[in-house]
């Protein structure tokens, strides 16, 4: 088989990434055949490495979206990379699960992933990364007006600095108390899920990985250490504060859960609680469990001992 026959796609997901584009592509110039915008892990490598940085707080998670500076600054340095080099440059994933029992709810979900596209495209992405089958029609349609197989004729022009990749600052942005329990219910679901030996979750009709997990723990570590105040309340986001909603949430999900006693709830708890109080940081959450997986443990935990 001659070289350079197979190729592959190099997500830049990480901080440190969106600085080495070129050195990567470089590396690889054989068998690249571009660069994907990983947005959730993204923002998690990026809240991790600026974690310190009380300039670099970010708000509630549905505030972060790909028109935020940093994110942006992202995007056009990764498209102008890739079209320089002569390789595609692909957008983020689209990871949204159609709602059957809904139509109305689902019609404007996949219109939602319709706009999210035509955005893409229109930002000179040559294409996109599906989570399910279902999305490949729309998301065809959606490129099919390019008129063009890809959009590596053309090369935006930029001015992309380190300021601009470390830009978090959101105008009009906040942190409130919904944004606090949203976190928890996401962190939850997710970590209850892995330790049952799912990577990949539905959670509010999107299919997630690990990354959304890691940005709602990582989230709080910033908010607590830095005493960010709550929106429209006298109050900041302390310890006592987010062990008092895990606990609520804990049991909310507990009794929704539809496998009963089996769920693994209170011991996501357990794992998720030094990392909402502003304790230890830990680079990843699957590390932590992943003991969990690979032994026996027949010990239970109890949530009301937190």
């Amino acid at each position: 088989m001659p070289r350079g026959t197979i190729k592959a796609t190099v997500l830049i997901e990480t901080l440190p990434a969106a600085f080495q584009m070129e050195e990567i592509m470089y590396q690889i110039r054989q068998h690249s055949s571009g660069l994907n915008c990983g947005r959730w892990d993204y923002i998690f490598s990026t809240i991790k490495k600026l974690r310190n940085k009380p300039e670099n707080i970010l708000p509630n998670q549905d505030q972060v979206t790909m028109k935020s500076p940093f994110m942006e600054a992202y995007v056009r340095k990764l498209i102008n990379t890739c079209h320089r080099r002569g390789v595609h440059a692909t957008g983020g994933m689209a990871a949204q699960i159609p709602i059957n029992n809904n139509s109305k709810a689902n019609d404007a979900a996949m219109e939602k992933v319709r706009q999210d596209k035509i955005k893409e495209m229109k930002n000179r992405h040559d294409g996109i990364w599906i989570a399910l089958p279902a999305l490949a029609s729309i998301c065809n349609d959606v490129f099919a007006d390019m008129g063009t197989p890809n959009q590596l004729y053309y090369t935006p022009e930029i001015s992309v600095g380190t300021a601009d990749l470390l830009n978090t600052r959101i105008l009009g942005s906040k942190v409130a108390i919904e944004g606090i329990r949203i976190n928890l219910n996401i962190g939850l679901q997710y970590m209850e899920a892995w330790l049952r030996g799912f990577g990949y979750v539905p959670i509010t009709n999107l299919m997630k990985d690990a990354d959304i997990a890691e940005v709602s723990r990582c989230q709080f570590y910033q908010w607590v250490c830095y005493d960010v105040l709550l929106d429209n309340i006298n109050e900041s986001v302390k310890a006592e504060l987010t062990t008092k909603i895990l606990k609520e949430e804990v049991a909310k999900l507990v009794a929704q859960s539809p496998i009963g006693d089996d769920n693994k709830f209170e011991l996501s708890a357990k794992y998720l609680l030094p990392k909402i109080r502003g304790e230890k940081f830990s680079d990843f959450l699957t590390t932590l469990l992943y003991d969990e997986i690979i032994e026996l443990n027949e010990k239970s935990f109890d949530c009301s001992t937190l």
